[in-house]
């Protein structure tokens, strides 16, 4: 099964490079064209907007590559520099380079002929984003939150995503209790008690918030952290930060509250299904995009694609376990900024004060 997966994830990478290109060209195809089947053109818009699968889609740009519409590069990028710099915060001991990253940094190594390549180990986002505001980090693996901040503190782009659980995104989501039928969409929570995760949490306060206060529904008055903290006091009956998803959905069934935020698979995870079956799903808010792999605004074309072409190596089963290893992802498939993070980042624009908070949260000197 494991290796079937893999195989999937490989196939998908190939088309989802091909896809970053191709979606620019149908739009600039007129209808009456002929290049491109019309059943084509509104398979790719249907599944840029999750309305149709995955399979659907790959049919879709197999069908354009075996009629030879689509042609898939069989060029050889190279790096232009001697030495690449990739920073990360580790899951564990961190400061250090352990075997896991030694590993990584070996594999760059070998696909990347005659370039040096530098794992720096630190403690926190704020690093990784000042060495690579100076050029002193070429490139860093990053949470969806702070990858947004980067890019907007010093251009840098998101060029992969990491898959978890065949995944590369879960939804934030609105909880109730069964028996309550007074909470039917997100704006039915203003007013009321509520249970956020942190003031970090992606699904539990970001997505939520962030979408009340970009629709018009909640306003902020001021540009600071004490500016968004008054306008929860002034949205709901009252708020809590329950610490986790576990914590606020128990808020929940104890009736402490009347709506807990969290992400579409919180109760599955945390709670036994008797207690399952006394929640109910509101809504679903949107989605919460996986981690990112970003390069600095000023790598090279052929160094970014030399680079990516490396990384994505590690999707192969021969390579796979030391990605696992790494950081827990399945895979890694090539997206843009825009595509995977930028309606995130919005909300994260939205909320005042908060990109200082989440770079703090996972600051591990603190």
């Amino acid at each position: 099964m494991q290796k079937r997966a893999i195989l999937a994830i490989t196939i998908a990478t190939v088309l989802f490079t091909t896809l970053i290109g191709f979606l620019s060209v149908l739009q600039n195809v007129s209808a009456e064209s002929d290049t491109i089947p019309n059943w084509i053109k509104n398979t790719a818009k249907w599944w840029s907007e999750n309305q149709v699968t995955d399979g659907d889609f790959i049919n879709a740009m197999e069908f354009l590559i075996t009629e030879g519409i689509i042609q898939l590069p069989v060029t050889v990028n190279s790096p232009d520099v001697d030495t690449i710099t990739i920073g990360l915060i580790p899951v564990e001991k961190a400061g250090e380079l352990t075997s896991k990253e030694e590993a990584f940094e070996k594999f760059l190594e070998a696909k990347l002929n005659g370039v040096d390549v530098i794992i720096s180990v630190t403690t926190n986002y704020e690093t990784i984003i000042e060495g690579m505001r100076f050029g002193h980090i070429d490139a860093a693996f990053m949470d969806a939150g702070p990858g947004w901040i980067t890019h907007s503190r010093t251009g840098a782009e998101v060029v992969l995503a990491e898959v978890v659980q065949g995944k590369v995104n879960y939804q934030a989501t609105v909880w109730a209790k069964s028996d309550n039928e007074s909470i039917q969409s997100l704006e039915d929570t203003i007013g009321k008690k509520v249970a956020f995760t942190s003031i970090t949490g992606s699904s539990g306060f970001v997505r939520p918030m962030g979408t009340l206060v970009a629709s018009g529904y909640i306003t902020i008055q001021g540009d600071d952290i004490t500016a968004l903290i008054e306008a929860l006091a002034d949205s709901f009956e009252a708020y809590t930060f329950a610490g986790g998803y576990k914590a606020a959905l128990e808020l929940l069934l104890n009736d402490n509250v009347d709506v807990a935020f969290g992400s579409d698979i919180a109760p599955q995870q945390y709670l036994e299904p008797s207690d399952q079956a006394k929640l109910r799903k509101v809504t679903s808010i949107g989605i919460v995009p996986s981690h990112v792999f970003m390069v600095s605004a000023d790598m090279s074309d052929s160094t970014k694609t030399a680079l990516v072409d490396a990384m994505i190596q590690l999707n192969r089963e021969e390579n796979n376990e030391i990605l696992r290893n790494l950081y827990g992802a399945e895979a890694l498939l090539p997206t843009t900024t825009e595509m995977h993070i930028g309606d995130f980042g919005n909300f994260i624009e939205a909320l005042t004060g908060l990109d200082q908070l989440i770079l703090d949260k996972y600051n591990k000197n603190r």
